[in-house]
């Protein structure tokens, strides 16, 4: 019998404030840093999964229609063992002070040129971050 690997769709969010810091998420009980966002629900566009998975997890509400798009990148899932995460991310600017809701338990500000001494998920660092760089 073969096994394929999971495969999990997400919306990914680099928010960026005036000062050009990105805006990374740590979930509780782990200490991989990663782009806010989430689980797309069937029938779910990206931007609306986006929204929702942003209000939940840092109690900001954001405008999809001045979110730019980064594209579509895959990676292994960093919490979920054997899985793939496939995420649609978009850059919004912001200027609200996000605070740590739901399963979030650190936010952490960074400069996404050099993120400083922190573990980066795979999908973040190699894919997410080089883009938001990129489309600067």
């Amino acid at each position: 019998m073969t096994t394929h690997p999971r495969t999990i769709r997400i919306a990914a969010a680099v928010l960026a404030d005036l000062d050009g810091r990105v805006l990374l998420v740590r979930k509780r009980g782990t200490a991989i840093f990663m782009q806010p966002g989430g689980k797309i629900e069937p029938g779910e566009a990206p931007l609306e999964a986006l929204r929702r998975e942003v209000r939940e997890e840092l109690g900001l509400t954001i405008d999809p229609a001045v979110a730019h798009y980064l594209g579509v990148f895959s990676a292994p899932a960093a919490h979920e063992a054997g899985a793939t995460v496939v995420a649609e991310a978009f850059w919004l600017n912001i200027r609200s002070h996000p605070s740590p809701e739901a399963e979030i338990e650190e936010v952490r500000w960074i400069d996404p040129q050099d993120p400083g001494p922190i573990e980066l998920a795979v999908l973040s660092r190699d894919h997410i971050l080089p883009a938001y760089r990129r489309a600067r």
